[in-house]
């Protein structure tokens, strides 16, 4: 069964990514994919991380750049290099890769937390959902940093009940591959590191297991291996420390601007964000130039508090949207209804029916626990910062399974309720 799923879930964005085809242009919601076209043919041309013009946000021509995902880049460069530029090539990897793995994992996750008849509905949801299938196709972080993270997220569960050594070891250097990997595609998720160890340490007191102080030295050593070469590359090349990527800065400086007030707007014309940069700041480097921008955009904070509140919730709506709007296309408006607008209330339902009646330290612990921290963890990150709704896709992976557990539980009790109108042959009248 759960192989006829992963099949489905293949053939579905093995569609997308034929019909998303050859050509790399600025589709609704995806598109960073033309950034990363054009930087990964440049890696492949022999010029190192950078554009041949211009290019967004800041960065001129043949500069460094690390405002992109270095590992997606040189996924992308790899596919280039053997076969030539074919991004369709690119295109239908990914989602044999992701199409396979996002749905076992999320099997892996839902039969964990909660049965593994759950763990086959969720897989089945995962597969069909519009969301998933159209970003399976396209060239950006998104599909893998979503796999990424239930990867991490499924590895976090098993250390955390393990009282083997043995299974340490091999749990933590699987962690800590998986975190490298979903770091080094999206650097948000760093903020989440220190929950999922709190969690696993907590977990393991609470089942009187030993301390997990080997597997966590070696998940945190193992990150540190694989982040360092990008740390020392980029201070190589900017002549200061940056850890991974120069996005964070322009974000919170952007997504926090006084000049929108307490109302959020998601996407604004380029053009407007562009010219909120002072103008003194744009001699700078890019990495300078984020920095700089950062700590423009704490100032803000610092200077209207109440008004960054303010802000911060009015990007609820943007973040949490599931109904059709006027400023969206057909494409997106049949996508975010028929998925998140369609799963979003069994989705609450499901966090409902598993939180009752239980003690907080005890669903703290749980499998179920976990996700729950995390989907409020990503969300206050970004309700905090910029909120978009591909910036969202990770939380709807990570409720999934509770969408196809309140799914289960509302089927039970209507078939539960439902009269039985079939004869009975041996009664009577049935004579």
């Amino acid at each position: 069964m759960l192989l006829a799923i992963a099949g489905i879930a293949i053939v579905l964005r093995l569609a997308s990514a034929f019909l998303q085809g050859n050509e790399v242009t600025e589709l609704p919601g995806i598109y960073d994919q033309v950034s990363y076209d054009r930087l990964a043919s440049r890696v492949v041309a022999g010029y190192g991380f950078s554009f041949a013009e211009n290019h967004w946000p800041l960065t001129r021509a043949g500069e460094p750049t690390a405002h992109w995902s270095f590992l997606y880049t040189l996924y992308l460069a790899g596919i280039y290099a053997l076969f030539g530029h074919q991004p369709v090539i690119a295109r239908l990897l990914q989602a044999v890769i992701v199409g396979g793995l996002q749905t076992y994992l999320t099997y892996l996750i839902a039969e964990k937390t909660f049965s593994k008849t759950i763990g086959l509905i969720a897989a089945g949801i995962s597969a069909i959902y519009i969301y998933f299938i159209y970003y399976g196709g396209a060239l950006m972080t998104e599909p893998f940093y979503i796999t990424a993270i239930l990867w991490s997220l499924f590895l976090t569960m098993r250390i955390a009940e393990t009282d083997d050594p043995k299974q340490d070891i091999k749990l933590g250097l699987g962690l800590g591959l998986a975190i490298a990997v979903t770091i080094i595609l999206r650097q948000v998720f760093l903020l989440f590191i220190p929950f999922m160890f709190l969690w696993i340490w907590i977990t393991r007191l609470r089942l009187r297991l030993r301390l997990p102080i080997v597997s966590t030295i070696l998940t945190l050593g193992l990150v540190v291996l694989c982040v360092l070469p990008i740390s020392l590359y980029n201070q190589y090349r900017f002549g200061r420390f940056v850890l991974l990527n120069t996005n964070s800065g322009y974000a919170f400086f952007w997504g926090n601007h006084p000049m929108y007030g307490t109302h959020f707007i998601p996407i604004l014309p380029s053009e407007t964000y562009l010219s909120l940069v002072p103008q003194e700041l744009r001699n700078l480097d890019e990495a300078a130039l984020d920095q700089a921008l950062l700590k423009r955009g704490i100032q803000f904070v610092f200077d209207d508090p109440k008004r960054y509140l303010l802000l911060s919730l009015s990007r609820i709506p943007a973040y949490f949207v599931f109904w059709p709007s006027s400023d969206s296309g057909l494409l997106s408006n049949i996508s975010r209804v028929s998925s998140f607008g369609v799963m979003f209330p069994f989705m609450l339902y499901g966090l409902f029916l598993s939180v009752r009646k239980k003690q907080m330290l005890d669903l703290l612990v749980s499998p179920s626990g976990l996700l729950i921290l995390f989907t409020g963890m990503y969300t206050a990150v970004h309700l905090l910062t910029w909120a978009l709704i591909r910036y969202r896709l990770p939380i709807d992976a990570v409720l999934i399974p509770f969408a196809a557990f309140s799914l289960l539980h509302v089927f039970e009790q209507i078939t539960k309720r439902t009269p039985q109108y079939a004869p009975n042959l041996d009664s009577e009248s049935s004579r």
